[in-house]
């Protein structure tokens, strides 16, 4: 990644002089014009007061919608909604499934919380009827999870790339295909996908549903979620919000909920709009710079592959290529590494005492690589594992 490139991270790199955050899969960075915009939404709400919405529905959204579209290849941005997080979107998919029998879903055993925890909910009260396929062995996911899809299941829902392990689900759209139930959901947990690898979901948008947010790699933080709806499915989602109602037909049944046909059936209700003010600059800077995700990603996957070699260099460290879940000899990988080891919470907790953030989920200790780090950066954290990780 060019120099200019990190200069423009200048506001999150000198708030912590000396900190190497390697945690980019977490809590990305930010670049410097999102400080502006989220200014820009204070005074967008100063300047237009009782009209603020009007502005936001009529440029801000229409604006990050086309950004959103143009990242994944969308035929048509109107099939974008915005929400504060997923699991908003997740409880209204969840409420178009049939009311009058158990729903059945099918799904991995490697689901992030938002969906995780709360179709686990439903399933100790009766309400889902849940198959989960292992990801492990990685090498049979892909054809063991189209087999299952053939099944007669209400909802699909699968990860792109795996939050826990980092592998990347490859090729989508035969997972897609197999899906036989043609009034199924077909869901896509983008999160760990979107603006990390590239992505043209142009095959797949008139089938599946698409989540991604802007909190991991799209760089503009909290509450500037998405999610692409495909035209046919979900006309009336139970959970509702009144912005759900601003594209109702006027000649909506008396004594009927009306919805919007595009996505804004799936629209919830008064919410903190200013994520949506620094998503929609971070696709601004990205078009300024000429940076595409695919640059992204093969950055990341450099400094990955420059992180292991200096790893395998020395053989005293209790942290080895050889513990790496997807290995860097494999392409299907997100942009953020995972290692198995008893010693996780401990290797985190030793790299934190020498200002090198990472993060663990069990025996999983992940390093996330993003666009703000560079060789200095890889070869830092290289010997600092060297000298403390024993």
């Amino acid at each position: 990644m060019r120099p200019d490139i990190k200069k423009d991270f200048s506001r999150f790199l000198n708030a912590v002089p000396g900190r190497l955050h390697m945690a980019a899969h977490s809590h990305h960075y930010w670049p410097d014009v999102t400080f502006d915009a989220q200014q820009s939404a204070w005074l967008d709400a100063a300047l237009h007061a009782d009209h603020k919405w009007d502005h936001i529905f009529g440029n801000v959204m229409p604006d990050a919608r086309r950004g959103v579209a143009q990242i994944l290849n969308l035929p048509d941005p109107s099939t974008v909604v915005f929400a504060q997080n997923t699991h908003e979107f997740v409880l209204r998919l969840l409420s178009c499934l049939p009311a009058d029998r158990v729903p059945r879903v099918l799904c991995t055993d490697s689901e992030f919380y938002s969906f995780d925890r709360q179709v686990r909910r439903l399933e100790e009260d009766g309400l889902l009827d849940v198959t989960r396929i292992t990801t492990a062995p990685f090498d049979s996911f892909a054809a063991r999870f189209a087999e299952a899809a053939k099944g007669d299941f209400d909802m699909v829902f699968l990860s792109h790339v795996f939050f826990n392990s980092g592998f990347m689900v490859t090729p989508l759209e035969d997972i897609v295909a197999a899906v036989k139930n043609d009034d199924a959901f077909v869901v896509i947990d983008g999160y760990h996908g979107f603006m990390a690898v590239p992505t043209d979901f142009a095959p797949m948008a008139a089938r599946a549903f698409y989540l991604g947010g802007g909190y991991k790699y799209a760089m503009a933080g909290e509450g500037a979620c998405f999610m692409h709806c495909p035209p046919g499915f979900g006309a009336r989602p139970r959970n509702t919000g009144w912005f759900a109602g601003f594209g109702a037909l006027q000649d909506t049944p008396k004594d009927t909920v009306g919805y919007g046909k595009d996505a804004s059936r799936f629209a919830g209700a008064t919410a903190d709009i200013s994520g949506l003010y620094r998503l929609r600059a971070v696709f601004e800077w990205m078009q300024a710079r000429e940076m595409t995700v695919t640059g992204i990603h093969q950055h990341a996957h450099h400094l990955q592959s420059m992180f292991v070699r200096g790893l395998a260099e020395d053989k005293n460290t209790a942290l080895y290529p050889a513990q790496l879940l997807v290995g860097t000899d494999d392409p299907r990988r997100g942009n953020f590494l995972t290692f198995r080891t008893a010693q996780a919470a401990e290797i985190c907790r030793l790299l934190e005492e020498n200002n090198i953030i990472t993060d663990h989920r069990g025996d999983c200790l992940r390093f996330g690589f993003g666009p703000y780090h560079d060789a200095e950066d890889i070869s830092y954290l290289t010997e600092a594992v060297k000298q403390h990780v024993r």
